[in-house]
């Protein structure tokens, strides 16, 4: 484990999938203490976009900017909102240079697959329609996300190949989560790591999916072809029982003749970039916007 991440896992949150609802106000209390993210050449503004129902979405949109990302935040598909993911995006937009369209989808287990699908690919169906209004080119669109809104984002790209649906220029999948079948060695093996375990994962795939069963649309993993799919910026952390499945679904990709940057950052944990004052955590930050920033490059 990397020493200066090491030292703050006594000190992180606990979320109890089993009470979702109130580990949900113990996470927005948390966010709430947290100093403000620097926003200082960021236009803010919320929307709702029309579907059935509306999506809110919060729009950050840095100066002279030509692409845009619908990103879906992390939280085991249960957990967080347009306000606890206002650092992420922040940073994003910030670092990137793109408009980010934050995308507060529904969740689980109140509404199980596929509103969270749904609702995001309506938020990129919305911004291709409107790219004029939101000042990008309609054909420098991605998807991205953190963990379960990782998981979502590739989703997202299969439904758009698959419908013929609006193009995306670039998946930005960080951490995804794509796989409810937990067979590979890290689901297997990593059954105590921080933030993220089987027994956690398991609970969060049970939310998500409802009475319902697994297709690909809700776990990526499970296609069985990936030709045709946007280029891809894929991150792993060592300690994840997500690792193996990352990296895994970057190599089949490769194998469809996708574009693919892998990273695999060693010493950290799911989730522990949000750890920010560590080495590790700004290079992960910085290969993260980066990738996006010179995805949607001219």
């Amino acid at each position: 484990m990397d020493p200066e991440l090491e030292a703050f896992i006594p000190l992180l949150p606990r979320t109890d999938l089993t009470d979702p609802v109130a580990t949900r106000e113990t996470l927005a209390e948390l966010a709430s203490s947290r100093p403000a993210p620097d926003t200082a050449g960021l236009e803010i503004e919320d929307r709702t976009v029309p579907a059935d129902p509306g999506v809110p979405v919060r729009i950050y949109r840095p100066h002279q900017a030509q692409g845009a990302v619908i990103w879906l935040r992390g939280g085991g598909f249960v957990f967080g909102d347009l306000e606890t993911e206002h650092p992420w995006a922040s940073r994003i937009a910030a670092g990137s240079g793109a408009v980010v369209i934050s995308v507060d989808y529904r969740r689980a287990p109140e509404h199980p697959f596929p509103a969270a699908l749904d609702d995001a690919y309506a938020v990129l169906v919305w911004a291709h329609e409107r790219a004029a209004e939101l000042g990008v080119d309609p054909n420098r669109i991605a998807v991205g996300g953190h963990s379960a809104g990782a998981g979502i984002s590739a989703a997202v790209a299969l439904r758009a190949r698959d419908r013929q649906g609006p193009p995306i220029r670039f998946q930005l999948l960080n951490e995804p989560g794509l796989d409810d079948r937990q067979e590979t060695w890290s689901q297997r093996n990593f059954t105590d790591t921080p933030w993220h375990d089987r027994d956690r994962i398991s609970l969060m795939w049970g939310h998500y999916l409802g009475s319902g069963q697994a297709t690909p649309y809700a776990a990526p993993a499970r296609a069985t072809d990936l030709s045709g799919l946007p280029p891809a910026y894929i991150a792993a952390a060592e300690f994840d029982p997500l690792r193996d499945e990352n990296i895994d679904y970057a190599v089949r990709l490769m194998r469809a003749g996708v574009p693919v940057e892998l990273h695999q950052w060693p010493g950290t944990f799911h989730g522990s970039q949000a750890i920010t004052s560590a080495d590790v955590s700004q290079r992960q930050s910085a290969a993260l916007v980066g990738a996006l920033r010179r995805a949607l490059a001219a």
